[in-house]
């Protein structure tokens, strides 16, 4: 990259002193409108006076030296020090010659009170494989081949699109030795894994689950310290474009799990920055995740909004991603998040609320999709807090989607009952539609569900061995029939019988069991048949999309709804018996003559199922007076029939 505005001031100890900043950056980096602040800050290859090299640059208020060391001056802290602006805007800068792409740095920073500190850079686009936490000095060279997605992905990533969310950790998805925690497949290796797998499943999209650098694997990368560094686990930055270009090619897109919330400790991070609160509150009642044991950003701050907000756009921008999921947004944006009573202090006008926060995700959220219109943004909330996904114009925080927590909690309470008790808890299935047109929800099995004790997917099932089996199938497919998007973690598709570890793969073993591999063929089929149902997803957010059919057989486990489309030869009707008994020649009387015909039956025997009450054929009797009909029907006990 050539830069045709950089100045030239004079040279001190083989330092170059350069700026790449204009007033106009500086004010905006102050103000917390910055978004590209990665195109001027951290480590930038250039060529200046017809020198190549790499232009530093760093913001440390609170340091009275800083300079750069690395295996280019056997770390010596002497030999590159950075000069310091002087519009007191705290950012320390300056251009080294021929200094080669890959080598290793970090800033070497004194602070005003004499603290000696080796930190990673903060903007770096590489780092070194953990346990090592050097930056590298990097320059992208790919060549992007997914311009017909990238034209096109409005379509893909619209609200009234099919969103069918497969998430994975890429660590453990698959290994080349299942045993070896050290043992990675590459962004290479995993694109040729990943790619047909997920078109023969039928899922939309992938999220990945954070792949910004982190230094502690248990921590699934929840623990950011590299908000701009694809981790090196898997290989070099045009690694992962390659996979995320290779998605895109098959038409698939790339959600990326993303933490502005909290980052770790750690001597090489963000913490203590310059010996001093930089990044984080100085207040801990604000500033510290006893949870989590992490530090809370410091919204107020101007050049920290600047540097999550641009963090952001740089995924979006560089890597070509096709939307954010926001981790633990609650925690962001309420000031008595797991505090009791005296842990916290109410904001100026007397609540609850982090105002400072707040404004930021509101901020965030506009420049997102002001630059990126063709994008999602996720809010990972538990909460019920109000407006996560309304415009910002009416009050909210201006998200596309929020994950619909409640449902998921709601619906395992409900499944652990065995069929005789489903019948007193009606309420916990049924309760998501009185809120669901609150927020525009994504509905999530994701991987916070399946450890620590929470057991998998298959265990959360009451019954013997086949009432699992069919338990799950029916929940399957009560998910992927219900308004809103969908997320499913990685094993769930098959079953996995071990709770999720971050250090071995799935057990892909059990797909030679009839079992598991024909619950992975059922959610592929579920997953191909929402796809190709409009009436699925095209008014997923809208009231007149779903309707309730039936609601008052709950002593006999039935639940019956149509979902809607803008067609009405698409409409659909979705039939859940919740019961352990097959009903035969079960009398439904719908108020519309429509013909129908079952096209999908989560008892077949193609399923695990056990091949009982299939319809081929529909009775129907039309009632010309009332303009309806009634239909005859056999339903199978725990199973899911969806006519059309």
């Amino acid at each position: 990259m050539k830069y045709e505005n950089v100045h030239f001031v004079d040279t001190l100890k083989n330092v170059w002193n350069y700026s790449l900043f204009t007033d106009d950056i500086i004010q905006l980096f102050q103000s917390g409108l910055l978004t590209n602040a990665q195109d001027f800050f951290g480590a930038k290859k250039i060529t200046a006076v017809n020198t190549d090299g790499f232009y530093f640059s760093i913001w440390a208020p609170n340091a009275k030296m800083v300079s750069v060391v690395g295996d280019f001056n056997e770390w010596n802290t002497d030999t590159h020090q950075l000069f310091v602006r002087l519009d007191k805007s705290g950012i320390w800068e300056g251009f080294i010659p021929h200094i080669r792409k890959g080598s290793l740095y970090k800033f070497h920073i004194t602070s005003t009170n004499n603290l000696t500190l080796y930190k990673a850079d903060p903007y770096a686009i590489f780092s070194e494989l953990r346990p090592a936490t050097s930056s590298i000095t990097w320059d992208f060279n790919f060549k992007w081949s997914d311009k017909k997605w990238m034209s096109n992905r409005h379509k893909k990533n619209a609200l009234n699109a099919p969103w069918n969310i497969y998430e994975l950790h890429l660590g453990s998805w698959m290994r080349p030795n299942k045993n070896d925690e050290n043992s990675f497949n590459s962004y290479l290796q995993i694109a040729e894994r990943l790619v047909p797998y997920i078109e023969e499943m039928g899922f939309t999209h992938v999220e990945f689950m954070p792949i910004m650098e982190f230094p502690y694997d248990k921590s699934w990368g929840y623990q950011t310290t590299g908000y701009f560094s694809a981790t090196s686990r898997f290989g070099e930055p045009e690694d992962l474009m390659f996979l995320i270009n290779k998605l895109h090619q098959h038409n698939i897109g790339v959600i990326l799990d993303w933490v502005p919330s909290h980052f770790p400790g750690d001597a090489h991070g963000l913490y203590l920055f310059d010996g001093e609160h930089t990044y984080e509150y100085a207040d801990m009642r604000k500033g510290f995740h006893k949870d989590w044991n992490s530090y809370i950003f410091n919204y107020k701050r101007g050049e920290v909004r600047s540097f999550l907000l641009s963090s952001a756009h740089f995924w979006l921008k560089y890597y070509h991603a096709d939307g954010m999921r926001v981790d633990a947004v609650n925690s962001i944006i309420r000031l008595d998040f797991s505090r009791k009573k005296g842990e916290w202090e109410p904001n100026e006008i007397g609540t609850n609320e982090n105002l400072e926060a707040s404004d930021f995700i509101k901020i965030l959220n506009k420049e997102i999709y002001t630059t990126f219109p063709d994008v999602q943004m996720f809010a990972e909330d538990a909460s019920d807090w109000p407006g996560i996904t309304n415009s910002i114009e009416n009050g909210g925080y201006g998200f596309g989607m929020k994950w619909m927590m409640g449902w998921m909690h709601d619906t395992f309470k409900y499944f652990k009952y065995s069929p005789a008790e489903r019948l007193k808890h009606q309420n916990k299935i049924t309760f998501s539609m009185m809120y669901y047109f609150h927020e525009k929800f994504a509905l999530t099995l994701s991987h916070d569900e399946v450890v620590h004790g929470k057991s998998p997917m298959i265990y959360k099932m009451p019954g013997n061995e086949k009432e699992k089996f069919a338990n799950l199938r029916l929940l399957y497919g009560y998910m992927y029939t219900h308004p809103g998007a969908k997320l499913m973690f990685m094993g769930n598709e098959f079953g996995q019988t071990s709770e999720w570890n971050e250090a071995s793969e799935l057990d892909w073993q059990l797909l030679q069991y009839e079992c598991h591999d024909k619950l992975k063929n059922y959610v592929r089929d579920l997953s191909h048949l929402y796809k190709q149902e409009t009436a699925l997803f095209e008014l997923q957010f809208e009231q007149k999309g779903f309707e309730w059919v039936e609601l008052n057989k709950k002593n006999d486990g039935i639940l019956i709804f149509k979902r809607q489309s803008k067609i009405a030869s698409n409409n659909l009707i979705v039939i859940m018996n919740m019961s352990n008994r097959n009903y035969m020649h079960w009398g439904m009387k719908l108020f519309y003559k429509e013909d129908w015909k079952e096209i999908f039956n989560s008892n077949d025997t193609k399923y695990w199922g056990s091949g009982e009450c299939i319809n081929d054929q529909i009775i129907q009797q039309n009632e010309k007076k009332h303009n309806s009909s009634e239909i005859i029907i056999n339903i199978p006990a725990l199973s899911i029939l969806i006519l059309r």
